[in-house]
């Protein structure tokens, strides 16, 4: 099966480079496009009840900071990055409206092998719920 277009879903966290290049490696193997996808949490749904914080300050000022990492990153790899998206929400539903827009036929991501891998992680709804193929990758602490 050959792709055209992958979409690596980074946390930004210590791992990201290492997933990054796993999947410029197989981007650059397939000649296809490579771009990347990160979701912010989204502040409004966190807080609840009075407090004192300007939330799209703080918003924006994540997104600029994600916006930066990715970019960060993507000049360290030696594959060229197509698109960088930084979404705010729920990372399924975002990653599935960035499919249906951008037309990506392979999602990368990584899953942790640890007991917060196990209870908080993402890839069991991001399996039930993409339209196109995933490849997990096993990241190891």
């Amino acid at each position: 099966m050959s792709y055209k277009h992958i979409v690596v879903a980074l946390d930004l966290g210590d791992h990201s480079e290492y997933l990054a290049n796993r999947a410029a490696k197989l981007a650059k193997a397939l000649g296809a496009d490579l771009s990347f996808i990160h979701i912010d949490v989204n502040y409004s749904e966190v807080y609840s009840g009075l407090i004192d914080v300007n939330l799209v300050d703080t918003q924006v000022a994540s997104t600029k900071l994600s916006n930066q990492k990715l970019k960060d990153l993507s000049d360290k790899l030696d594959y060229p990055v197509k698109i960088m998206l930084v979404g705010r929400g729920d990372l399924a539903e975002e990653l599935y409206g960035a499919i249906q827009e951008r037309e990506f036929d392979l999602v990368v991501c990584g899953h942790h092998h640890d007991f917060w891998g196990k209870l908080l992680s993402n890839t069991r709804r991001m399996i039930s719920d993409m339209p196109i193929d995933l490849l997990v990758v096993p990241l190891e602490d």
